[in-house]
Formats: C-alpha cells, sequence, structure tokens
C-alpha cells in the first residue's frame, strides 16, 4: 500500500467526477487514511463493537437512474450525506477515494471493503464545493446524521 503523503489529493468536485466518470468501481471512505486503515483492515459496528469483515465504505458510482445529470452532483451528495463523520469520529478523519472488492454489508448497508487501493486524498476545498452544490438544489436535503438525532 503507498504510505499516506504519496497519494494524490482531488483538489475540485470536478476532478472527484471526472475520476468517477473514467474509472469505475471507487469508494469513499472516511477514516484516518490508508495507513491507519491497513493495521486493522476492518471497521467495527459502532453499535455493538463487531469487528466487521472488511472497511466500511461508500461507492462512488453513478447509477444508471441518475440519468445525464450531472456527475459533480452525484458525487457532492456522495460527499455531504457523510460530512457529519469528521466531528463523530474526531481529528485527523477525512475522506480518500478507494478501489475494492466487497466483501459484505455493514449495519447501514454499506459496503466492506477488501483488498484495498488508496487512490487519493480529497482535498477540504472539494467538500467545500460538494455543500455548495447541495445547496444549490431545489429540495430539501441534509447529511445523513443531523443534529438532534
Amino acid at each position: 500500500m503507498r504510505a499516506a503523503d504519496e497519494l494524490p489529493v482531488l483538489r475540485t468536485l470536478g476532478d472527484l467526477a471526472e475520476l468517477v466518470e473514467r474509472s469505475p468501481h471507487l469508494y469513499v471512505r472516511w477514516s484516518r487514511g490508508p495507513v491507519a486503515d491497513e493495521e486493522s483492515a476492518a471497521s467495527r459496528d459502532g453499535l455493538t463493537g463487531v469487528r466487521m469483515p472488511g472497511l466500511s465504505a461508500n461507492p462512488l458510482d453513478v447509477e444508471s437512474w441518475w440519468e445525464d445529470r450531472p456527475v459533480e452532483v452525484w458525487v457532492a451528495r456522495r460527499l455531504y450525506d457523510y460530512s457529519h463523520l469528521p466531528r463523530e469520529k474526531g481529528a485527523g478523519v477525512r475522506p480518500w477515494v478507494l478501489r475494492g472488492r466487497v466483501q459484505g454489508r455493514g449495519p447501514d448497508n454499506e459496503p466492506l471493503v477488501r483488498d484495498v487501493q488508496p487512490i487519493s486524498w480529497i482535498d477540504e476545498r472539494v467538500m467545500e464545493e460538494a455543500q455548495a452544490a447541495v445547496v444549490d438544489q431545489e429540495g430539501a436535503w441534509g447529511p445523513m446524521r443531523r443534529e438532534g438525532t
């Protein structure tokens, strides 16, 4: 596995959308990074503490029902939905892109990924662009974890 400081950094939402368009089967993971994750090689269920058979990640592939809508909005949604994780999991937690093999599903039906190949870090600027893209949408939208829940 490449060292975290060797990973390229995606600096714009457009860069991430372009990567997703040209490279299928990518996932985003929120953690302290590939090096920290390599030590455990698995996530734990937050409620029960049970070790799961892979790392929790979220798919970035655009679903067919999205049709010809902007990929930037798709990936903005994928990022925004889990933007609460750095606040909940603490310092050093940030998003990064990976490729891997799905080993199962976690308690939130998220893929559990093994044989991880780190692709890139996602810069904070991308997160800011994702939030702006979500705010520009007409419907009510919020991250998966909302205040007070």
